[in-house]
């Protein structure tokens, strides 16, 4: 039928291990459920260029393993609210925006935190939300933090 959106598809979700890209996570994973779709959940790293002399740089494979274990620790409890949703974790070497807006290339959509600094090094340079919605090649949600009101953040 004309104008109606068939079922399916995929959602891309940027992860980067703060609270507000868990809850990136999870709208992505309700969006996905109520349309069909796939969910690519994507942590994107690099070595920050700026570390200064008194900081030892970890060899590339320790940054891609703990980028692994950061985004196997969000992907894990937010998946398990939503069995039914096919998801796919996908850790790349790069800046952020850049490698979410090639992942999002052929998406029906982009979902990304907005928090500011934190979450996990090297993923924070410039407003990757804010170049994300102004480039990307389908729609973008953003979702920012609610301080306060993230169970995420209320963990001591």
């Amino acid at each position: 039928m004309a104008g109606q959106r068939q079922r399916g598809g995929v959602v891309v979700v940027g992860v980067d291990g703060s609270p507000s890209s868990r809850r990136a996570l999870r709208w992505g994973l309700e969006q996905a459920e109520a349309t069909g779709a796939k969910v690519v959940a994507v942590l994107a790293w690099q070595i920050p260029r700026h570390l200064g002399t008194a900081v030892m740089v970890m060899p590339g494979a320790q940054w891609d393993a703990e980028a692994r274990n950061t985004l196997r620790s969000a992907v894990e409890p937010a998946s398990a609210a939503r069995p039914q949703v096919e998801i796919e974790q996908r850790v790349v070497e790069g800046h952020p925006a850049e490698v979410l807006l090639r992942e999002a290339g052929q998406a029906d959509l982009l979902v990304v935190g907005n928090r500011g600094l934190g979450g996990f090094a090297g993923t924070v340079l410039g407003s990757v939300s804010q170049h994300c919605v102004r480039h990307a090649p389908c729609p973008v949600v953003v979702v920012h933090d609610q301080t306060g009101t993230d169970p995420e953040r209320n963990t001591g």
